[in-house]
């Protein structure tokens, strides 16, 4: 990209001195010389302005299509099951500029660690989804006849209890395993990613539930965060990574 020479020669009537003579070619900074070519005089330097931050991906995609006729060369990008990110293309500094990030707030659950009774009771209900096994799980944690939970079978691992099953009689049942069930785990818009959890009582009582997916869970969700954004951005032509 030249300059003309009548262009460079009003600069120098102007009296502008030549460190003056700057443009800015693809973002980035370029000086005149006196040939009137213009040559590279830094890299490019990235904003430093701290990107937008929002906990939905509805805000997200708003944010986005507020912004359609801004940004240029963009690119979305499912980071996991609980964080997205807008940012630009890749620049030469082989880095990318962000625009906005987009973190889900989840419950925090304490898996794979053992807790009272009525706690355990409480999180079922505030922090996975309804679903037939958390239903199972609540009747029993729910209905505990008394504090011994007794091994049963030759197996070593199934476990029983006892429950209240009327309003004078009791009864003895196997604890469910494995169960399936949807904690929530990842934005609130799209559907919580069911898996297989270990079941487990201690005396007390107290009640424990185990990942036992080898953490699957987290693929079908960016799975399905990357199918929410791909249909409501639509049309926009805007790059989907994940």
């Amino acid at each position: 990209m030249d300059l003309t020479k009548e262009a460079l020669d009003y600069l120098m009537e102007q009296g502008i001195k030549p460190e003056e003579r700057q443009l800015k070619i693809d973002r980035e900074n370029y000086i005149i010389n006196k040939d009137g070519e213009p040559v590279l005089i830094e890299p490019v330097v990235h904003s430093a302005k701290e990107p937008i931050r929002l906990n939905t991906l509805s805000g997200l995609v708003d944010y986005i299509k507020s912004k359609i006729d801004v940004f240029d060369d963009v690119a979305v990008h499912v980071v996991n099951e609980k964080l997205v990110e807008f940012k630009s293309s890749l620049g030469p500094d082989g880095k990318r500029e962000l625009f906005a990030v987009a973190t889900a707030i989840v419950p925090e659950f304490d898996f794979d660690s053992y807790m009272d009774i009525e706690s355990f009771n409480i999180a079922l209900q505030s922090q996975f989804v309804k679903t037939d096994d958390r239903d199972i799980l609540l009747k029993v944690v729910g209905n505990l006849k008394e504090d011994n939970v007794r091994s049963t079978g030759d197996d070593g691992i199934s476990q029983a209890v006892t429950i209240k099953s009327g309003i004078a009689t009791a009864e003895n049942i196997k604890v469910p395993n494995p169960v399936i069930l949807a904690p929530y785990r990842t934005f609130v818009e799209v559907e919580q990613p069911e898996s297989k959890f270990i079941f487990r009582m201690q005396s007390g009582p107290r009640g424990a539930i185990f990942e036992g997916d080898g953490g699957l869970w987290r693929i079908e969700a960016i799975k399905t965060i990357a199918k929410y954004l791909e249909e409501r951005l639509e049309g926009t032509g805007i790059a989907l990574l994940a």
